[in-house]
């Protein structure tokens, strides 16, 4: 499998650039509601912890066959960074496939932001010839499926860890 490398994506309002080490701090900032972590589990980091995660996500995947690939959003007109959105991209007997992920910080919520940046993330991915796009959604979390449909996902019957697998494409018109 050929590395995906995230490269700067540019939506409407939202620059979504690649993940650095030295975003960890305003990213802690950003990170640092509590209620962020309702439905995926954990609690905020500090910039240190953050900086140490940034580091190894940076260097890659250890798996020669996975991509990880990050990216900060930076609000434009506000000139700072309000979240995160990721890819891990693998394959299988189809081609590529990306398992997405996305958060915005609580002051920037209810403003389309997550779901402008997944649908940029998602049509940049499909640029690039990844055939489906996968995300794992809490079935309560009613914000999270609102940015999946958003992107283009539907939800499917499988279900992980307790999540919903949402799908773009795939076998036999998953999700689609």
């Amino acid at each position: 499998m050929s590395q995906f490398k995230p490269e700067e994506i540019r939506t409407d309002r939202l620059d979504l650039l690649p993940l650095r080490v030295e975003h960890a701090e305003e990213m802690a900032a950003v990170l640092t509601d509590p209620g962020l972590y309702a439905f995926i589990g954990g609690a905020p980091d500090t910039a240190q912890a953050l900086r140490a995660r940034y580091e190894r996500w940076v260097a890659g995947s250890p798996d020669p066959e996975e991509s990880w690939c990050n990216w900060v959003i930076r609000l434009r007109d506000e000139a700072c960074l309000v979240g995160t959105v990721q890819a891990t991209v693998t394959t299988d007997g189809c081609g590529a496939v990306a398992e997405i992920a996305w958060v915005v910080g609580t002051p920037w919520q209810r403003r389309g932001i997550a779901a402008e940046a997944a649908r940029g993330l998602v049509a940049r991915l499909r640029q690039l010839s990844v055939h489906t796009v996968v995300a794992h959604i809490h079935p309560e979390h009613a914000a999270s499926a609102a940015v999946a449909t958003a992107a283009g996902l539907a939800p499917t019957d499988q279900w992980e860890d307790g999540e919903v697998r949402w799908q773009l494409g795939g076998p036999a018109g998953a999700g689609v």
